[in-house]
């Protein structure tokens, strides 16, 4: 009987993620049923957020159950079809979990699988740019950060996959100074040579918060893009100016983990005193108009003003490590894992 391995949550972590939380099953392989395809896993992508799920903690998103194949998205190939609107061999993408195989069908509403468009060259654009981290940097900065001509902005963790976008939109929409931080000097080096920030931060200097400010030309930051949370943001936050608006995307610095943030803010009076303002979001609010920020996106692609890094992990085996790279600051751009190649 031909057989086909899944990676279950077994053990919630408290601290980090290893492969001791998870346990690899092997189980026959599935075949698809009428409505239904049977999908080979390519490739997975990874974000922060997913060590969140791990946690039995309400969110968004109910936490992945004791016993349940992992969620991720990601890229695979259709090996077996009872869909009209699927054939063997489509590349598609969607949440298949960390599993070699799975059987999905494709038109449930909690978790839709697609097709990936032909005409895009490398199919790991809809896990990249084209994909949720595309789509959270555009929602983001267009629907909250706002930046319009001559904003100074700021973008945390800009070497991450959204971090690295974001600044380059806001470019895109007309802000004439983009700052990023970074934690290591390849990471500096590839956010303005590679990206073209026009300055990056060392989120480590002892002095962050005046080297945030000397980034700014001492005019603060009109908008900031946060994905780090703690006393980065806390400092950017004194450093704003009057009218800004703080994105606040992810928080990274907490680990995700289940407790309280042990560093709280303490400079989030300026928002007062500076008439600022500062929201969260969640981007699937805007799934109904990922289409036209797609389009968007690929003419800025196109245009040669979005750059963008992947950062490949190789074996289904090694997903949980993967995870824990994002919160170990070994990441470079969007974290993927390779399982197989497509036919």
């Amino acid at each position: 009987m031909q057989t086909t391995t899944q990676i279950v949550l077994s053990q919630r972590p408290t601290g980090r993620v290893d492969e001791g939380c998870f346990t690899a099953e092997q189980i026959p392989m599935p075949e698809p049923a009428d409505g239904e395809v049977l999908v080979k896993s390519c490739w997975l992508a990874f974000a922060p957020a997913q060590r969140s799920a791990l946690n039995d903690i309400p969110s968004y998103v109910p936490p992945v159950a004791l016993g349940e194949v992992m969620r991720g998205t990601g890229v695979g190939q259709v090996l077996a079809s009872r869909h009209a609107g699927f054939s063997e061999g489509d590349l598609v993408v969607g949440p298949i979990g960390w599993q070699e195989h799975c059987v999905m069908n494709p038109d449930t509403v909690s978790s839709p699988l697609e097709l990936v468009p032909t005409d895009i060259g490398d199919p790991k654009l809809v896990l990249t740019v084209l994909g949720v981290s595309g789509m959270t940097a555009y929602f983001g900065m267009k629907k909250f950060g706002r930046p319009t001509t001559g904003d100074t902005v700021l973008v945390t963790a800009a070497a991450g996959s959204v971090g690295s976008l974001a600044g380059q939109i806001a470019r895109a929409f007309g802000a004439e100074r983009i700052i990023g931080t970074a934690g290591s000097e390849e990471k500096l080096a590839w956010v303005r040579e590679i990206a073209g920030f026009d300055a990056c931060v060392n989120y480590h200097d002892s002095h962050v918060f005046r080297a945030l400010r000397a980034a700014a030309n001492g005019g603060g930051f009109d908008v900031i893009f946060d994905n780090v949370g703690g006393s980065l943001l806390d400092n950017a936050l004194g450093n704003i100016s009057n009218g800004a608006r703080v994105v606040l995307c992810g928080s990274i610095s907490t680990g995700y983990m289940p407790k309280r943030a042990e560093i709280g803010l303490h400079n989030y009076a300026y928002l007062t005193t500076r008439r600022g303002t500062m929201a969260g979001f969640i981007v699937t609010d805007f799934a109904d108009e990922f289409p036209a920020a797609i389009t968007e996106m690929r003419t800025w692609i196109a245009n040669g003003k979005l750059s963008w890094a992947e950062d490949m992990a190789e074996g289904l085996e090694n997903a949980p490590a993967t995870l824990q790279r994002l919160f170990d600051g070994k990441n470079l751009g969007k974290q993927l894992l390779h399982i197989a190649d497509p036919a």
